[in-house]
């Protein structure tokens, strides 16, 4: 039995017209028509659609087409993990229900020296009457706080995926019709993830803005560590436009293998992950160190220059991690 005679089985088993039928799944009656009479094949969404308005699974209406075409429908010939329609569609809304935490949680931890930087600031203010210590603890305690709130998000985001890892580092196989599913659900967000990286991409650029302009017009210390806030700031947001807009495209390439998820990335993935972590966590150490001990003898204005040579540098890091992977 091929798809349109089970449409047409289900219809009648349900007591429904074609008319009744259309009305349900939001299209013509002549759509529904040309399905029962094999002259058109519904697309992926409408296939969902009947496999829960008629209360079967997306195999039981594919399967027998899938025969025609020759093709195997036995999970056991391949060692590889099969991606039902029903797992794509729940991941696919898993990952757009936690880029909202993902990027809230990325932004607290941008963000979380503020209150240290301008606790230091203010003490070295005359008058303010906050010491040294009151405002670095005062910071610290911030920091703390921020931090712990945006890992709570991350741990939280990952929770709601739990039972997809398997996507980012195994292959796998999907079956009928996912494919296509995923195709069209990407064609439909590309302009939707294009607005968000080119506003990402204009806040990250402008984000040296301030710091630019305290250093052009020699401005005091105070002012400077205000530009510095200003650009975590910005470059947060720019950071939240980026994650928001991205982690659905990057469901998709996950489902699809394509992109930085291809099976030939999969295998690297693990240690340019580690790498990157390690290697961002020694960068903002170096640069809490400069910026609060002053034994070291750099001036808060141009602690800046930290970011541009660590950005510059990491892309090297990451061509040396990729050739140790190779070896």
């Amino acid at each position: 039995m091929i798809l349109a005679d089970k449409i047409i089985f289900q219809r009648k088993k349900a007591g429904w017209s074609q008319e009744e039928l259309a009305e349900q799944l939001g299209v013509t009656r002549q759509s529904v028509s040309k399905w029962e009479g094999a002259q058109s094949i519904p697309d992926m969404d409408k296939i969902l659609q009947m496999s829960r308005i008629f209360n079967v699974s997306t195999d039981y209406l594919l399967k027998d087409d899938i025969e025609e075409l020759g093709l195997s429908v036995d999970a056991d010939e391949s060692p590889c993990r099969r991606v039902t329609m029903a797992e794509a569609s729940d991941y696919l809304a898993r990952r757009r229900a936690a880029a909202p935490r993902i990027a809230l949680a990325t932004f607290l931890c941008i963000i979380s020296p503020i209150i240290l930087i301008l606790m230091g600031a203010l003490s070295e203010a005359e008058g303010s009457g906050i010491s040294e210590n009151a405002a670095a603890g005062i910071g610290l305690c911030a920091l703390i706080v921020f931090i712990a709130a945006g890992v709570a998000l991350f741990l939280s985001a990952a929770a709601g995926s739990k039972g997809f890892e398997f996507l980012e580092s195994e292959p796998f196989e999907t079956e009928y019709g996912v494919t296509g599913m995923v195709n069209q659900r990407k064609k439909e967000y590309r302009d939707t993830y294009s607005r968000f990286n080119i506003a990402g991409t204009l806040c990250c650029i402008c984000s040296v803005l301030p710091i630019f302009l305290s250093v052009g017009f020699n401005a005091a210390d105070a002012v400077y560590a205000g530009a510095v806030c200003l650009l975590l700031l910005i470059a947060g947001i720019g950071c939240v436009l980026f994650i928001v807009g991205g982690t659905y495209e990057a469901a998709l390439d996950r489902l699809l293998e394509e992109g930085d998820y291809s099976p030939e990335k999969k295998s690297r993935k693990g240690i340019k992950g580690t790498v990157s972590v390690v290697y961002w966590l020694l960068v903002t150490a170096v640069f809490l160190c400069v910026m609060f001990i002053p034994a070291i003898g750099v001036k808060q204005k141009d602690t800046w220059i930290i970011w541009a040579v660590a950005g510059v540098l990491y892309g090297a890091v990451a061509a040396i991690a990729r050739a140790i992977r190779r070896k």
